[in-house]
């Protein structure tokens, strides 16, 4: 227990306890959990429903749509009430967000289910609409990073949408629905392997899960300091929220094709206008540095020559600084050698687009160059999710010193530490029986996530079941696997696809279904509901073996502390 509490909303909590509101909020789920268990002929008292989350893992769109499948079965199948927690990263998340934004959606899932889809078949967001959301989110925050661009950019392209609404606008709204985590990871927790990498945001509160350091949801991002709230920010709406879960996709050469695409027309616009004014500077020179400058860093990532965008860009700004081009950079001309080794490439091109930037930035701090140069920067330097550290500054001797020191956090997908979301409902206050882990990952390994979870929690000594699984079912999974330990919480996994489902041409389905293609066709969209609704239907009295298993569990634990002699 720490020696700080919170005095008020917007103050940090640090404390190995739920948030009250999703205390409240578990009391009355677990009616409807009792409720649905007397229908299924599962008979226990109010103190011994077992608590039970579903985890939707990464996937991009297959994650999204695979996940949906899966809850329209659930609900179906009468097993949807049963679950008390609903955790999500990366494209699950994508799900989570459209089915959140209808109130007590799994009353009404078949509908929810066709407005979703009629989305996802329908027309993009325009350009206008694109641009104009990329001017809020650039001008109305301290910290722009990639993962405003990727909202924009890439989650506005799937979703068909920009939803702007904000976590704790549901908070209210979600009474007979499961209680929903979104989940993302610490960039630099992952990178140097200590403290609590794993992050979780709900729409009361976001923070560090194993460490129990949380601050309210509309306060995550805004400036701390010792605790206190020093400089508001507005709350992360959900296009953001979804990119920062599922930021995994991120590839720098697609970035910097859409700067060309999007932004620099915008700069040719800018550009005409601004030639109609006598006293406006050269505007035309400094328009084709930035042409050059992100041609130049499209073609280091090639491994392709970008002398000549050196060579004009040096030109250009030596010509405009009066000649004195040493004013400007701090790298010395291209070379072959720098050209072929890429790690030396980065470097260079990181220093490069820096100079560049800076020299510019003195002379069009306005909109659209401003927020291209931003980008530019965020690119070289790879800034994702970049956001006030709300534990900056406090003296805790329960947190990780590496969380107090630093201003700022950078928070990305998940997935790329462990690609599910099993440490959000391994929290111990969440007391947790009965895992249902829909696996939607499209590696070669169809139970990574699980082993891999397994491995993390004996290291940190959270109850968790052996997760020993035959070499030679990778190849050829079933669609059921159940993991019990002692003092451990039941763990289902269910592989998207499966020997069950595909047959013999599981590796057809993963091939048609990748990751990082664009958005799916309709029929590829129906396709994968009934593929992924397969697993739930298929199983369905197996999931209810293991729930009566896992009550009738807790049934004998409340009678052994009743009565210890037994």
């Amino acid at each position: 227990m720490s020696a700080f509490k919170p005095k008020e909303s917007g103050e940090v909590k640090i404390e190995h306890s739920l948030n009250k509101n999703e205390e409240e909020f578990v009391v009355k789920r677990r009616n409807t959990v009792l409720q649905s268990l007397q229908k299924m002929q599962i008979q226990c008292g109010q103190n011994e429903v077992p608590n039970i989350a579903l985890l939707g893992s990464g996937g991009g769109e297959r994650a999204m749509v695979g996940l949906l499948g899966s809850l329209v079965q659930l609900q179906k199948t009468g097993l949807l009430d049963c679950i008390l927690y609903l955790s999500g990263i990366s494209g699950s998340t994508w799900c989570m967000a459209s089915l959140y934004q209808e109130s007590d959606w799994s009353t009404k899932l078949e509908t929810v289910k066709d407005k979703i889809i009629q989305r996802l078949n329908g027309p993009g967001v325009n350009w206008i609409d694109a641009v104009s959301k990329l001017k809020k989110y650039y001008y109305g925050k301290d910290f722009f990073s990639l993962t405003d661009v990727w909202a924009v950019m890439f989650v506005s392209t799937y979703m068909k949408e920009i939803d702007e609404h904000t976590l704790t606008d549901q908070q209210d709204q979600h009474s007979k629905d499961p209680f929903p985590i979104y989940t993302v990871i610490d960039k630099h927790c992952k990178q140097r392997k200590e403290a609590d990498p794993w992050f979780e945001i709900t729409p009361h509160e976001a923070g560090y899960s194993l460490t129990g350091a949380f601050v309210d949801t509309s306060s995550f991002g805004s400036k701390f300091d010792n605790g206190s709230k020093k400089k508001p920010q507005d709350e992360i709406d959900m296009l953001y929220l979804q990119a920062l879960c599922s930021s995994v996709l991120a590839d720098e050469e697609e970035i910097w094709k859409w700067i060309k695409a999007l932004l620099l027309p915008e700069i040719k616009k800018k550009c005409e206008k601004m030639r109609q004014d006598p006293n406006s500077p050269p505007i035309d020179e400094y328009h084709q540095v930035l042409f050059n400058l992100v041609n130049m860093n499209l073609a280091m990532l090639k491994g392709a020559d970008p002398s000549a965008f050196d060579k004009d860009i040096r030109t250009k700004l030596t010509d405009l600084a009066g000649g004195k081009s040493q004013l400007i950079f701090q790298v010395e001309k291209l070379n072959a050698e720098k050209i072929a080794d890429k790690k030396a490439a980065k470097l260079y091109m990181e220093q490069y687009t820096i100079d560049v930037c800076n020299f510019l930035s003195g002379r069009f701090n306005f909109w659209p160059f401003d927020v291209c140069m931003s980008i530019c920067r965020c690119l070289v330097q790879w800034i994702w999710g970049r956001n006030y550290n709300f534990l900056h500054n406090m003296t805790d001797a329960t947190v990780p010193a590496a969380l107090l020191e630093s201003e700022t956090r950078d928070y990305e997908d998940a997935g790329l530490l462990l690609n599910s979301p099993y440490f959000s409902v391994l929290r111990k206050e969440r007391d947790i029986d009965l895992i249902i882990s829909l696996d939607f990952s499209a590696g070669d390994d169809p139970f990574t996530t699980v082993k891999e979870a397994a491995e993390t929690c004996k290291k940190l000594n959270i109850p968790f079941p052996e997760a020993n699984i035959a070499n030679e079912l990778s190849d050829k999974p079933k669609d059921f696997y159940v993991f019990k330990g002692q003092n451990t919480p039941t763990v289902i996994h269910i592989p998207l696809f499966n020997m069950v489902n595909c047959g013999d041409k599981i590796e057809a389905w993963r091939n048609k279904y990748t990751t990082f293609q664009g958005p799916y066709s309709a029929e590829m969209i129906t396709d994968l509901m009934k593929v992924a609704g397969k697993n739930i239907i298929n199983n369905r009295v197996k999931l209810m073996e293991q729930i009566r298993a896992v009550t009738k569990a807790k049934q004998l634990q409340a009678m052994a502390r009743q009565n210890p002699t037994l």
